[in-house]
């Protein structure tokens, strides 16, 4: 199921339509009144010059603000994306209206069981942590589409992280065997007994990317049955983006739910976030890939210089097969990662102030220090999970799967997640906080903020400003940014994203909105209460005083 449109009868709703019938109130029955003393009168008076003194020049300017405070935006203009209005820097205004749904569906069969089904399929994920995570997602999706019993995928130990860690010290595999039981049979390995009778070793085979389930049911399926153990190598984005709405479902099962860390990795995690909130009520995490071989694949430049140009000249020398680039060529094409230093800018730009809390998630950042200064500068308060985790940090840091790992519970769980490249980790969280509420995320529109930042010196800071926040325009994370079709759906999810119903988005806005205005209220009553007091209003203050000694 889809991001379900709005219909009229919500658009109307969030528009403000409000019945026609006058709403009547009964009067209570005539009471006698009894007469009120010049005492009385006589306090009121001075108690409401008081009030009018007090007031003038003030009321209308709070009110004015206050009223700021209760207006919303037309839901329907924001959703289609033509509202020109600020947005929330923090949060999306809309995330109230849709929750992430990964329910089966009630044609769904239950998982074949191991004896019944039609092989063992073997996994081989290939990269970093999180190109190894769609590799999981999508070898459960393949088994089922196989009637295949899965074994648990084995991960990569010879890429570029020559991380030697196994799925058991990354993920909870009791959990993710247990969560997907209905939908695939999963085992910790193939029964001795079985492949002991077997004539052959488990047959292996590399299919392509982004093959359609019909190709694994033409060419894999047969020699499943014939060989009953097959293993796909290198296994990663290795299933069509575009699948059945119920296989969708399953992926989100797979990756939003069933996939969770080791208590270790989920415990340090978590203290981290809890020390990022401590320090402040809301926090900023940022995902750098700023790495070396990164930089060198990309073929751009990043200004430094001779040394740089030969440097990552030397690196990409290791793929004989990537092409000559113009750097220049790229960077208008926005295939560049932006450098920490435009990654600060471009937050400023956005309007976040520079006593923001910023996490950072990084590996090695080419330059060190030095890259990372003018990025400090510009928001001082930054910290590293390095920084905030001390001696705790110490039994992960042989293993970069484990530290990516811990980057991705503090980048999760941050008010807002940005990144500055199009990379694994970026894509698979930028999906993930969708499904989890739409919080937002930050992904920079590359090509406009490539020419915007090319140029910068040449305008004011304002200008700057407004043309950043112009650019970033569908590339917040809002929910009007989500269309079938868009993107891998690891990034867009649409199929496992739903619109609530909508009783129970008034109940819930409803409540906010009296805590909203609960709020507001009392700031706005600490102020005229500091006012006063202030000496200006003294006179005030004494009337109002009189009166309470004369009531």
């Amino acid at each position: 199921m889809g991001v379900a449109k709005a219909s009229p009868a919500l658009l109307q709703h969030l528009n403000g339509g409000n019945s026609d019938k006058p709403v009547c109130w009964r009067s209570a029955p005539a009471q006698q009144r009894k007469p009120i003393s010049l005492t009385v009168v006589f306090g009121l008076v001075l108690f409401c010059l008081g009030l009018i003194s007090l007031f003038t020049g003030h009321l209308a300017s709070d009110l004015e603000w206050y009223s700021q405070r209760l207006v919303k935006r037309s839901f329907f203009s924001k959703l289609e994306g033509i509202s020109r209005g600020p947005i929330d820097i923090w949060k999306s205004e809309y995330s109230r209206y849709f929750n992430g749904c990964s329910q089966r569906g009630p044609n769904f069969a239950s998982a074949v069981s191991e004896r019944s089904s039609n092989g063992y399929l073997l996994i081989a994920a290939s990269g970093g942590l999180n190109q190894q995570r769609t590799g999981i997602t999508d070898a459960v999706v393949v088994a089922r589409i196989l009637n295949a019993t899965l074994v648990v995928p084995e991960l990569d130990h010879h890429s570029y992280w020559k991380d030697e860690s196994d799925f058991i010290n990354i993920f909870d595999v009791d959990w993710f065997i247990s969560y997907l039981s209905k939908d695939v049979t999963i085992v910790k390995r193939v029964p001795d007994k079985f492949m002991r009778s077997m004539e052959k070793p488990p047959y292996t085979m590399r299919v392509p990317r982004k093959s359609s389930p019909e190709y694994y049911l033409d060419q894999v399926l047969p020699i499943l049955l014939r060989r009953h153990v097959v293993q796909l190598t290198k296994f990663d984005y290795r299933l069509a983006s575009d699948i059945d709405e119920e296989l969708q479902r399953l992926r989100c099962r797979v990756n939003y739910h069933a996939l969770r860390f080791t208590k270790p990795i989920e415990e340090l995690g978590q203290k981290l976030v809890m020390r990022m909130r401590q320090m402040a009520k809301h926090f900023i995490a940022v995902h750098l890939r700023f790495e070396p071989d990164m930089l060198a694949f990309s073929g751009c430049y990043f200004g430094g210089g001779d040394k740089e140009r030969h440097e990552l000249g030397e690196i990409r020398k290791r793929w004989e097969t990537l092409p000559d680039l113009s750097a220049d060529e790229e960077r208008k094409r926005g295939k560049c990662p932006l450098t920490p230093h435009e990654v600060g800018l471009m937050l400023q730009g956005l309007g976040f102030a520079n006593d923001t809390y910023l996490y950072v998630a990084s590996g090695e950042i080419y330059g060190g220090d030095e890259t990372l200064r003018p990025l400090r500068e510009l928001f001082p308060n930054f910290y590293t999970k390095e920084m905030i985790a001390n001696e705790e940090l110490k039994p992960f840091l042989p293993y970069s799967s484990r530290l990516a790992a811990i980057d991705y519970i503090v980048c999760d769980e941050s008010d807002v997640f940005v990144t500055n490249n199009n990379g694994n980790m970026a894509k698979i969280l930028a999906g993930r906080r969708r499904y989890m509420g739409h919080k937002r995320t930050v992904r920079p529109n590359a090509k406009k903020l490539s020419a915007l930042l090319m140029a910068r010196d040449k305008m004011d800071w304002d200008t700057f400003s407004r043309k950043v926040r112009i650019s970033q325009r569908g590339f917040m994370g809002e929910p009007d940014e989500m269309r079938p079709g868009r993107g891998e759906f690891h990034e867009y999810p649409y199929s496992c994203i739903c619109q609530k119903p909508l009783n129970d988005v008034e109940t819930s806005r409803s409540r906010e909105q009296v805590g909203e205005n609960y709020v507001a209220l009392v700031q706005w009553m600490d102020e005229k209460l500091d006012v006063l007091y202030s000496k200006e209003y003294f006179f005030e203050l004494q009337l109002f005083m009189i009166f309470l000694l004369i009531m």
